[in-house]
């Protein structure tokens, strides 16, 4: 059980997730579930003020911060504690290999004339929804994966047996030239929210319910310093996601990409 002391000089969320953990863990654990109602339940005993989504504590504590110290310190080495959707308002603790999908800083970026619309540019409402709109204005997705590609439905919310409900951020459905069709999810980062192998673990479950007959290929998108748009091309390796290929794009003006860069593009 966590100390009161330090587990009052948590956030709220970590101190909400800590209090769950250590109800359901015992040495030796490997997966255990809890109810989104523990949420709730919890948050009353530790006078905490949740929000009025539930789900945005479990969001936090996967994609903007770490699990707290006293939960990461159960995790042997090169073992990290993730929590899974498990059905409907049900989730998993589990330990999984450490994974990370993090921009390699030294890959170089291809500059590409960017065919975002200036309009789009002046209102997009937050870097999620702005890094979408420069991957779909600027067809990265076709050009990252080369196949012809075209956005079905952005914000996906759907259900996935024993996972429940989930949201993927974009949906592409594509061909290539020998008439092979793709379904490409995508989720896409912005800020200092990082990248994650649970939604990407998701995205394909849902793939392989919902377009059974199309071929998945997975995609995450994270916006890097100087405007650079990092693309990931993701496979499941047994229980894995493992990157498969990575790219970084700058979108430029046309006028900024220079005879040199054109050479050395044609003889990669």
């Amino acid at each position: 059980m966590p100390d009161p002391k330090s587990e009052s000089k948590l956030n709220r969320y970590e101190a909400l997730i800590s209090r769950i953990f250590h109800d359901h863990y015992k040495t030796g654990k490997t997966e255990f579930e809890f109810e989104r109602e523990e949420l709730s339940s919890n948050a009353k005993k530790l006078h905490i003020k949740l929000p009025k989504n539930l789900g945005d504590v479990i969001y936090s504590v996967r994609y903007r911060t770490s699990l707290p110290d006293d939960i990461l310190k159960t995790a042997p080495s090169g073992r990290e504690w993730i929590i899974e959707p498990a059905g409907r308002s049900r989730y998993r603790f589990k330990l999984a290999r450490v994974s990370r999908i993090i921009p390699n800083a030294e890959l170089l970026a291809i500059k590409i004339p960017d065919a975002t619309p200036e309009i789009i540019t002046a209102n997009a409402l937050s870097d999620e929804q702005a890094l979408l709109a420069k991957v779909r204005y600027n067809r990265l997705i076709d050009i990252f994966l080369g196949i012809t590609t075209y956005s079905l439905q952005s914000h996906l919310r759907t259900t996935v047996p024993n996972m429940g409900q989930i949201e993927i951020d974009e949906v592409y459905v594509g061909v290539n030239r020998n008439g092979q069709q793709f379904v490409v999810p995508v989720q896409a980062k912005g800020g200092s929210d990082r990248l994650g192998t649970i939604q990407t673990a998701q995205d394909i479950a849902c793939c392989r319910v919902k377009f059974s007959s199309l071929t998945c290929r997975p995609v995450s998108a994270q916006f890097m310093a100087d405007d650079i748009i990092a693309l990931f091309e993701l496979a499941m390796r047994g229980d894995e996601v493992k990157i498969a290929e990575e790219r970084h794009y700058q979108l430029v003006p046309a006028d900024s990409i220079q005879p040199e860069d054109l050479k050395s593009y044609a003889t990669r």
